[in-house]
């Protein structure tokens, strides 16, 4: 009998084209946790039939589809990846590793595209921007708000995030880094995601993003 020892949350909106794909590059000890987010294109029917856990979260948003996750999660580790196709499940150990080993708290997988077209231009100036302002406030090295990251459920837990839309990735940063967890960065690869992005794909998505983010910094700062 395989032990799970790790929880993957996989917030999920129309992602009907590249969940068996992503769904069938679990590693061996891990458990896909798909949290439908509203999909009409029957996105929670795949993920139930590849023996994936269905989440349903009326509310819409990143951090509340994430969230929902977490809160279902039963594993010691909790990591969370894009739906999208866009990161390898396959790595996951990349980023739960030094987690389950006491050398980190949190993993980042720090995004390197395989191609130009994997991250568009303006996604990719946004994120470089405020990585550059997180290593001024924080003093933590970081280049990437990865989407691809691990840490220990309860602690995430602990945490206690609020925020339910695009600044759930930044807050459980901030907090972890407010808390002296230990963030690690490593390497994973970044492809073109299935279909169109919701968020860093369109620049409204982005702009966005970027003010759900920067009303986080802005509190942080006071």
């Amino acid at each position: 009998m395989t032990v799970i020892h790790t929880d993957l949350v996989l917030p999920c909106l129309n992602e009907a084209a590249a969940l068996p794909w992503v769904l069938s590059r679990l590693p061996e000890g891990y458990r896909a946790i798909v949290v439908d987010n509203g999909s009409t294109d029957g996105s929670a029917e795949i993920a139930a039939a590849a023996s994936a856990q269905v989440v349903h979260e009326t509310r819409r948003g990143f951090g509340a589809a994430a969230h929902a996750g977490l809160l279902a999660a039963t594993a010691p580790m909790i990591a969370f990846c894009d739906a999208d196709a866009s990161m390898d499940p396959a790595e996951l150990p990349l980023v739960v590793d030094p987690v389950r080993a006491g050398t980190a708290d949190l993993v980042l997988g720090r995004r390197r595209p395989v191609t130009a077209k994997s991250w568009p231009l303006h996604a990719r100036l946004a994120n470089s921007s405020l990585s550059w302002r997180l290593r001024r406030i924080t003093g933590v090295n970081i280049h990437d708000l990865g989407p691809m990251r691990a840490a220990r459920r309860e602690s995430v837990l602990n945490l206690d995030l609020r925020d339910r839309r695009s600044g759930y990735p930044l807050e459980m940063f901030l907090k972890a880094a407010e808390a002296n967890w230990r963030i690690l960065e490593v390497d994973t690869t970044y492809s073109p995601r299935v279909g169109r992005s919701k968020v860093t794909g369109t620049v409204r998505g982005t702009l966005i993003a970027i003010n759900d983010m920067s009303a986080l910094l802005r509190e942080t700062r006071r």
